[in-house]
C-alpha cells in the first residue's frame, strides 16, 4: 500500500511517525558530519526540502530525542554503526527566521527577539537547574521581544552556553531562512539596519561562540559578506553550483521515477520530467523540485505547483522595471535559447535595479535558471556560465508574470492585439495610447529615490534621468515585446533586435501558419533636436524599415511583399503614435 501523501508537512517526527511519503535524505547528516565544517551556510531555492533537512538534524542529534531509534530505523543513516551512538547526544537549537516577514525595523527586529523568547522558553528548565548561576538566570529571563539590542546580539551564543554546561557537550545551532529578514529589509528600506542588527548577532552565534559545536544556516541566496558576514571567516558556503550536497536537498530522477512507481503513475514520467527536470546543483544534473513532484503524486495532474507557491514579486519586479537590456535577455530565455553572462554568486541586494549580472545571479540561486556549462573562473572571481529557464513550470510562470504587467490595462492590451492582427490602424493607435497612460510608469526603471530606500537607487537615477527619456520608453517598449511574445505565441515566432538586410529590426512577427501576415514593428522615441513632432519621429520609423530592407528575411523565407505588414511606433512620454508603411 502507498504511503499516504502530506502537503507542507515539514517536521520530520510527524512525518515519519505518520508514515508520509519520504524520500530518505538521512545521508546529509554523515555527510554534513563527516565535512567537519564549523559554519556552514547552504543556499537552495524555495521547496527544496531546506526545513525538513533541518528538522531531521535536530531530531537525530538533540539530547530531546535521545532513544528516538524508531525515527531513523530502515533508513541509511541507522546503517552506520558509528552514527548510532551520536544520536541523541547533543544539546540542539533550532530556530527559523521564516515569518520575519514585516515592513518596518522595528518589528521585524521585534519578531526575531520574539522568536528568540520563544526559544528560550523552550528551554526554562534551566531555570530549576544548578548550571546557571544567579546573574546568568537573570539574564535569562531579560530576554524578550523588547530587549536591547546587545542583549539580543548575545542571546544565543548565552544560550548555547547555559544548555553547554547543563549537558556537558557544546551546542549545535541551526538557523534556517537566514535571509527572509533581509529579503524583505530590502523591499521595504530599511536594509541598513536589519544588516547592522544581524551582523551583531551572526558575529556573537557563530564567531566568538566557544559554546558552539556545529553551526548550520540555509536560506536561498548568498548574502555578500560585506553585508553580514564581515567578521565571519570560519564560514563554508555550499551554493547551488558547489558539489557538496548536491543530491542532499530535492529529489533525484531516480528517486522520482520510484515514487512513480510506487504510486502506479509509471506512464507519467515523461511528462514529469518535461515539467519539473532541470535543477542543477553542482555538477548533478536531472535534480526535481520536492513541492511540486508531491503535489503531482497527489493531484496525479501536471501544473504550475512549486512557481505559484514561491514568492515571485521581487523576481518580477526587477525584471519588469529592469533595463532594456535585462528585458532583451529575458526575451532570449522565453524563446527557449541561452543566456551567456558573467556572475558572481554573492547577491548584493544594491545592485539588483541596476546591475545586470545581480539580477540574474538572484534567478540563478532562486531556481528560475539553470546551468548548461560554466567556464573557469575569471580575475574578478566570477565565473562565465551559460543559461537557461529551468524547465516549463518556469517558463509557465514568466509568461503569466509578463502578462500581468499589462493588468491594470488588460482589456486594452487585449483589444491593442487583436487592432494588430486585423491591420486596424485607428484601434491600434486608440488601445496603445491607453495602455501606455496606465502602465508606463509601471515600466520605469525609476524617476526619484525611493523614499524609504534612498540607497537602492541611486544608480538608477544616474541612468535614467528622466521618466518621459528615452529609457523610460526603452523599457515600456521592450515589455510589449515581451507581452506580445506571450500572448502570440500560438501564432507567431517572435523575434526581436535581429539583424535583416542591412540593420537590426526591433520586432518581427512571423507566422507559423501562411493565413496570417508578416508584422514588422519599429520604436523611436521622440528627440526635439531632431524632431519637431511625433508625425517626424514616425516617418523616420517608417523609413528606417524601408531603407535598411528589414523585410528580407522574410522574403528570402518566401513571405510575399503583400502579406507582410510595418508599424512604427513613436513615444514623447506616455503618448504613442503608429503609423504603417510599406515592406
Amino acid at each position: 500500500m502507498s504511503r499516504v501523501i502530506s502537503i507542507g508537512r515539514q517536521d520530520y517526527e510527524k512525518l515519519r511517525m505518520k508514515n508520509n511519503f519520504y524520500v530518505d535524505k538521512t545521508h546529509f547528516i554523515k555527510e554534513w558530519w563527516e565535512a567537519d565544517d564549523e559554519v556552514t551556510l547552504i543556499t537552495r531555492p524555495r521547496r527544496f526540502g531546506k526545513t525538513l533537512n533541518m528538522s531531521m538534524l535536530e531530531k537525530f542529534f538533540s539530547t530531546d530525542y535521545a532513544g528516538r531509534s524508531d525515527l531513523f530505523e530502515g533508513l541509511f543513516i541507522w546503517k552506520e554503526t558509528d552514527f548510532r551512538k551520536l544520536q541523541g547526544t547533543y544539546p540542539v537549537i533550532f530556530l527559523s527566521f521564516a515569518d520575519v516577514k514585516e515592513r518596518d525595523f522595528s518589528q521585524a527586529r521585534k519578531m526575531i527577539c520574539r522568536n528568540i523568547q520563544e526559544l528560550y522558553n523552550k528551554f526554562d528548565f534551566l531555570l530549576e537547574s544548578d548550571a546557571l548561576n544567579e546573574n546568568e538566570k537573570k539574564a535569562f529571563r531579560d530576554v524578550s521581544e523588547d530587549m536591547e539590542n546587545s542583549r539580543a546580539a548575545s542571546s544565543l551564543r548565552a544560550l548555547s552556553n547555559y544548555l553547554a554546561h547543563y549537558h556537558k557537550n557544546r551546542t549545535i545551532i541551526l538557523l534556517d531562512e537566514y535571509d527572509t529578514p533581509m529579503q524583505e529589509a530590502y523591499v521595504n528600506g530599511y536594509w541598513d539596519d536589519m544588516s547592522a542588527f544581524i551582523r551583531s548577532l551572526f558575529n556573537a552565534t557563530f564567531k566568538t561562540n566557544p559554546y558552539l559545536e556545529r553551526g548550520l544556516m540555509t536560506g536561498i541566496t548568498r548574502i555578500s559578506r560585506e553585508s553580514i558576514f564581515s567578521d565571519l571567516n570560519n564560514l563554508e558556503v555550499v551554493t547551488t553550483i558547489s558539489d557538496k550536497y548536491t543530491d542532499c536537498f530535492g529529489f533525484t530522477e531516480t528517486e522520482v521515477f520510484t515514487a512513480l512507481d510506487e504510486y502506479e503513475m509509471s506512464d507519467k514520467k515523461a511528462e514529469v520530467k518535461a515539467w519539473y527536470d532541470g535543477f542543477t546543483f553542482g555538477s548533478t544534473t536531472d535534480i526535481y523540485n520536492p513541492w511540486s513532484i508531491i503535489n503531482y503524486l497527489d493531484k496525479k495532474e501536471a501544473s504550475a505547483y512549486w512557481t505559484n507557491s514561491s514568492s515571485n514579486s521581487l523576481v518580477g519586479k526587477l525584471i519588469q522595471k529592469g533595463s532594456k537590456t535585462v528585458k532583451s535577455d529575458f526575451e532570449l530565455l522565453l524563446r527557449g535559447e541561452t543566456l551567456e553572462i558573467e556572475i558572481d554568486e554573492q547577491i548584493v541586494y544594491g545592485e539588483l535595479p541596476w546591475k545586470r549580472n545581480a539580477i540574474w545571479s538572484l534567478l540563478l540561486t532562486s531556481g528560475y535558471l539553470k546551468v548548461l556549462k560554466r567556464e573557469s573562473p575569471l580575475p574578478t572571481s566570477q565565473c562565465r556560465y551559460v543559461l537557461a529557464l529551468t524547465n516549463w513550470e518556469v517558463k509557465r510562470m514568466f509568461e503569466s508574470m509578463a502578462r500581468n504587467w499589462f493588468v491594470g490595462s488588460e482589456d486594452d492590451y487585449n483589444d491593442f492585439i487583436k487592432a494588430l492582427l486585423s491591420d486596424d490602424l485607428e484601434a491600434m493607435n486608440i488601445y496603445m495610447n491607453d495602455v501606455a497612460l496606465t502602465t508606463f510608469s509601471s515600466f520605469d526603471t525609476g524617476k526619484q529615490p525611493s523614499k524609504s530606500a534612498p540607497e537602492r537607487f541611486h544608480a538608477v537615477k544616474a541612468i535614467t534621468k528622466n521618466l518621459d527619456g528615452p529609457n523610460s520608453s526603452a523599457c515600456f517598449y521592450h515589455g510589449i515585446v515581451l507581452g506580445l511574445m506571450v500572448e502570440l505565441s500560438d501564432r507567431y515566432v517572435l523575434n526581436s533586435n535581429r539583424e535583416s538586410g542591412f540593420g537590426r529590426y526591433d520586432v518581427m512577427l512571423e507566422p507559423k501558419t501562411p493565413q496570417d501576415d508578416a508584422i514588422i514593428l519599429e520604436f523611436k522615441v521622440f528627440q526635439p533636436k531632431k524632431e519637431k513632432d511625433l508625425e517626424e519621429t514616425v516617418r523616420a520609423a517608417l523609413a528606417q524599415i524601408e531603407e535598411k530592407q528589414y523585410a528580407a528575411s522574410l522574403k528570402a523565407k518566401g513571405v510575399a511583399s503583400e502579406r507582410i505588414r510595418t508599424y512604427g511606433f513613436a513615444f514623447e512620454g506616455q503618448k504613442v503614435l503608429i503609423q504603417s508603411g510599406q515592406a
